[in-house]
């Protein structure tokens, strides 16, 4: 029974029990340069929730990878001087929240700015009339996400995705999306909502505090609205240096969003990466009036910007990396990645080179071992498998099981599987996807085959294989690019989320049981079609023949990679730069539906690649709130010729316990 969902639709992280109302508003980053002695990592704690109504609490967030002190930071409204606060604890981990009530009451209209103990502003939010009760919460991502006033219970102390709604207001849907302060001096809006927005009324302002607000639309090129998908740009008349920060207000001087960066930080400009939605970064070319082309150090602007850590080396003999192709925009409300803003290159250079994959490419589906998450299991293309472990902080073949992989065939010992994705199913075997016999690449072959990883050998076949091609007659047309849009991912979901969270079984039109499927084991097996971005689920059964449940649409145009994260209880979908690099966590809704929740980006300073394996550590390997994230790179391109990335396949991050 296939599930629809409209592309804006994906864009929720939240929960339908909250309403939107009113325009709120709020700074994103600090309002003030960074001073000498203002604590490490002070610009990345925002502020998150705060409440007007009886308590007059406040929640900062610290949205970077390290800890940060907040003893002795001060707070202020509209009408009281900066004052000392009593918070909940006097650092605040990363990832982590803390929350304190004002020393003084918070009205009606107000506003709120946090300061360092020497007086560096760090965030500020300001709302009108009544928007700020029962409170307002960042939605769309902890500490980055657009201000929303909610109508029920608060969140304080925890992630705002429960009491956020679906959809945010139009107005919170322009994000300023590129700055510099190169010459030209120039700011660029991006709307990503569903609808054309007045900006007749806006202003923009920055640091300095004896500067007044500038109409946007006064400025060169006077502008009034910005379409649906569109951008605006204008050139600052108050002029932009280093150290500086820019503040886009509405018509009522609430701010809509803000950027701040330090020296040379926005030179040739900063950006958002993703488009609309990601932290900001430098980049080494200005994008104005279109996409960010989010090409740079990852280093700069005034959000959470990361670094791309490790990599280097030369290329072996014939390892040859492969531009990405397919590139395409993330859907409308994609969020930026909740993790860490750090990534580690995370394998040695053309470390995946076979007999019939020598160039080093073509790294695929990975998975952890949920029965043992120091294991990661990676299919390559080209009808390889492995099993990785860390050494020195790099991922590399387990030389006690074999240190240059094991070749996988299909049932009998035939053939060259185009093996794309895997999963680590109940039985601790692993299930790996392909798309067609690469020795007859113009036929599809839309299977999944089931390896022990006991076996012994240095070429594996199937234990079990099944064999779903004639399912998709529109793969089968004598093209080779056609028969390789097939299975690109697996994942193995277990029977105990689908029967918790109240799965409709779409073969009864009742609550799923899985004792009415005797032989398909503990769990069901949800395949990703590259082709259209569906993913397809199946019983898989002991006796070689399988149960269709139907189609479940993931609102992406083509998926590369599936997992079932049982940290956020959620079935996770991947796409690479096909999609603007993202991940739609999938949930089962109160009808018993599979629908998309959330869709996130990749951290900013990852190249934007064929990017098709994803993988996250279970939450049993959580320290500090964070677990790991790796990736993979099909083309181990990175960002080109010359660059640190060039010729590796693995990335590592983190991701939110």
């Amino acid at each position: 029974m296939p599930v629809s969902l409209s592309r804006t639709g994906v864009a929720s992280v939240c929960a339908a029990a909250l309403m939107c109302s009113g325009l709120l508003v709020t700074g994103v980053l600090a309002a003030q340069p960074a001073a000498a002695t203002a604590p490490a990592g002070y610009q990345n704690v925002r502020i998150n929730e705060v409440t007007s109504s009886g308590d007059d609490t406040v929640e900062l967030y610290n949205a970077g990878s390290a800890a940060v002190s907040i003893s002795g930071w001060k707070v202020s409204d509209d009408s009281f001087s900066p004052q000392t606060f009593s918070p909940s604890a006097g650092t605040i981990p990363a990832g982590g929240f803390v929350t304190f009530n004002s020393p003084k009451g918070l009205g009606d209209s107000d506003k709120l700015v946090i300061y360092t103990s020497d007086g560096t502003a760090v965030d500020r939010v300001g709302w009108a009339a009544d928007e700020a009760k029962p409170a307002m919460a960042r939605c769309g991502g902890d500490g980055t996400g657009a201000w929303v006033t909610t109508t029920a219970a608060t969140t304080f102390g925890a992630s705002n995705t429960s009491g956020c709604p679906s959809s945010v207001p139009a107005a919170n849907r322009v994000r300023i999306n590129e700055v510099t302060s190169n010459g030209a001096e120039t700011v660029e809006l991006y709307n990503g909502g569903t609808r054309a927005v007045s900006i007749a009324s806006w202003k923009y302002v920055d640091n300095d505090t004896s500067h007044s607000p500038v109409a946007i639309s006064s400025s060169s090129p006077s502008a009034t609205s910005i379409p649906a998908g569109g951008y605006v740009t204008f050139n600052s008349a108050l002029g932009l240096g280093d150290n500086d920060s820019v503040f886009v207000l509405d018509g009522n001087g609430n701010t809509i969003d803000s950027v701040t960066w330090a020296t040379d930080g926005a030179k040739p400009s900063d950006e958002r990466c993703g488009n609309g939605t990601g932290w900001f970064r430098t980049a080494t070319t200005a994008t104005l009036g279109s996409a960010n082309s989010c090409s740079g150090s990852g280093g700069g602007g005034g959000g959470q910007t990361g670094q791309l850590l490790g990599g280097g080396g030369s290329l072996t003999s014939g390892c040859t990396p492969e531009a990405p192709t397919g590139t395409g925009s993330a859907s409308s409300g994609t969020l930026a990645w909740p993790g860490g803003p750090d990534v580690t290159i995370a394998d040695n250079v053309c470390a995946f080179t076979t007999s019939t994959g020598p160039e080093g490419r073509d790294l695929s589906g990975l998975a952890f071992d949920p029965a043992n998450p120091s294991v990661l299991w990676a299919a390559k293309n080209k009808n390889w498998l492995y099993k990785l472990v860390k050494s020195n902080g790099k991922w590399i073949p387990d030389p006690s099981w074999s240190a240059t992989g094991k070749q996988i065939r299909f049932a009998g010992g035939s053939g060259e599987p185009d093996s794309e994705g895997l999963t680590v199913g109940g039985d601790g075997h692993v299930y790996v996807t392909s798309e067609r016999d690469n020795t007859d690449n113009t036929v599809p072959k839309d299977t999944i085959m089931e390896f022990d990883p006991a076996a012994t050998g240095s070429t594996l076949t199937p234990i079990r294989q099944w064999d779903m091609t004639s399912q998709f007659p529109q793969l089968d047309t004598g093209s080779k690019d056609d028969a390789n849009l097939g299975f690109e991912g697996v994942g193995y979901v277990p029977d105990s989320w689908l029967t918790a969270n109240g799965w409709v079984d779409p073969l009864t039109g009742a609550r799923y049981n899985p004792a009415n499927y005797p032989l398909h084991g503990s769990g069901l097996f949800f395949a990703g079609l590259e082709w259209d971005g569906t993913l397809h689920v199946y019983g898989l059964n002991s006796d070689g023949t399988f149960t269709t449940f139907g189609t479940v649409a993931t609102g992406e145009d083509s998926v590369m990679d599936v997992a079932f994260d049982a940290g956020t209880q959620r079935v996770i979908a991947t796409c690479d730069n096909t999609c603007g690099e993202t991940h739609t966590l999938m949930k089962i809704n109160p009808s018993g539906a599979i629908i998309p929740d959330v869709t996130y980006t990749n951290p900013a300073v990852m190249p934007t690649d064929n990017l098709e394996g994803f993988a996250i550590a279970p939450a049993s390997t959580c320290v500090d709130g964070f677990r790991e994230a790796v990736w993979s790179d099909d083309g181990i391109y990175g960002f080109g010729s010359g660059s640190s990335s060039y010729g590796h396949a693995l990335y590592s991050g983190t991701f939110p316990c």
